[in-house]
């Protein structure tokens, strides 16, 4: 098997990112894409970002549900909004 990670360039590195899945925010801190796979046959690879929130402890989250952040917090936005409407 594979390397099991590798890291990936990302625009928002270091910057301030919501998760629109959770609605946390924090400092976009890696991109990795991860071989989350239990087989050698058949590799499994997501990609994953890694967020710091403001408590200090790390999130991970897809990368496709990574947006910056303004300075506002925004109210009313994410998925559970959008299932309800």
């Amino acid at each position: 098997m594979s390397e099991r990670y590798e890291y990936v360039p990302h625009r928002l590195l270091r910057r301030h990112v919501r998760d629109i899945a959770s609605g946390a925010e924090g400092e976009l801190m890696a991109v990795i894409n991860e071989n989350v796979s239990d087989s050698v046959a058949h590799e499994h690879w997501i990609r994953l970002a890694y967020v710091r929130g403001v408590s200090g402890r790390e999130f991970t989250t897809a990368v496709a549900n990574i947006e910056p952040a303004s300075d506002q917090p925004q109210t009313g936005r994410g998925r559970r909004d959008e299932k309800s409407a």
